[in-house]
């Protein structure tokens, strides 16, 4: 994978947490800050009101307010995405076409949750969406919070089939499947880990890069593990990646983002808490937290 659009969005993207205020209300301005917070780190683009931005309690009109801000913020250094997925294909397609003229630069979808459709219909979702909206689409494949796996021939369907359809997000954790995407996708197809933990693995199969949730808190060490990658220094890579490996584990010892959220504010940068039905750490996670974080070197 080395055609040069394979890098429209670079290698490291951060799943921005979304900052909320002491009310839970969305903290704009706070958002702005981090997304430039982010940026400075090294991040090659952002990706707005994914799972780590908490996007099942953030409702569209809060979505488009986020967005509309991120842009403003960074929109002109680098490329800003945002998730627009749902389970509900009609749905997602008029939200789309609304957040496409807000001038983001792509979109991502995740697979639809819950109503478990057989793999005509993500092949159908996908494409549906796709043909509705001309801005390039990351698909987000996760079977533990999705509950079914979105297989490796209907994601390269997709691929070979859909011009605008130009990446996956995978989370399977299934190697095999995800070392057949690589090999068999459109050179200019790109594969992101959508695990920290197996950036390095999937990186030294041929995948792209990460969409990442420890960059949000460790942006520069991420990164760092990304282009060792991408210069095919993989003994470096692996020490980078054993270093920073704690880090990465600690992070969903719970329900991801609640503990990315703490991290930030044990390193100074407060983003609020987390909406229910998720509920903020401990002093018991947050104290083991920030013995993760000195170990490695973040705190």
């Amino acid at each position: 994978m080395s055609a040069e659009k394979n890098l429209i969005f670079g290698r490291m993207m951060p799943a921005m947490v979304t900052p909320f205020d002491s009310d839970l209300e969305l903290d704009l301005n706070r958002a702005q800050e981090l997304a430039v917070r982010l940026v400075d780190g090294g991040s090659d683009s952002l990706m707005i009101n994914g799972t780590t931005g908490e996007s099942p309690t953030v409702f569209y009109p809060q979505k488009i307010e986020l967005f509309r801000a991120i842009i403003e913020a960074v929109g002109d250094r680098v490329p800003v995405l945002a998730n627009v997925g749902d389970n509900c294909t009609a749905d997602t397609i008029k939200f789309a076409c609304e957040v496409e003229k807000l001038g983001v630069d792509g979109l991502m979808l995740v697979v639809p949750y819950y109503n478990k459709p057989p793999q005509e219909g993500l092949y159908q979702h996908f494409k549906t969406i796709a043909g509705a909206v001309e801005l390039p689409i990351i698909m987000y494949n996760i079977p533990g919070r999705c509950v079914i796996n979105m297989e490796a021939q209907t994601t390269l369907r997709l691929a070979h089939d859909v011009e605008n359809i130009v990446a996956i997000k995978e989370a399977s954790g299934d190697m095999s499947q995800i070392q057949k995407i690589i090999d068999e996708a459109p050179d200019d197809f790109m594969v992101f880990s959508g695990d920290d933990e197996v950036v390095f693995e999937i990186m030294k199969r041929g995948g792209t890069g990460v969409i990442s949730t420890i960059g949000n808190v460790a942006p520069q060490r991420i990164k760092e593990i990304v282009e060792l990658c991408a210069a095919g220094d993989f003994d470096r890579a692996w020490e980078a990646h054993v270093a920073l490996q704690p880090l990465m584990k600690e992070l969903f010892v719970t329900a991801n983002p609640i503990l990315v959220k703490e991290s930030l504010k044990l390193a100074g940068f407060s983003v609020g808490g987390v909406r229910l039905p998720l509920v903020d750490a401990t002093p018991e996670q947050s104290a083991h937290l920030a013995q993760v974080m000195r170990e490695v070197g973040v705190l």
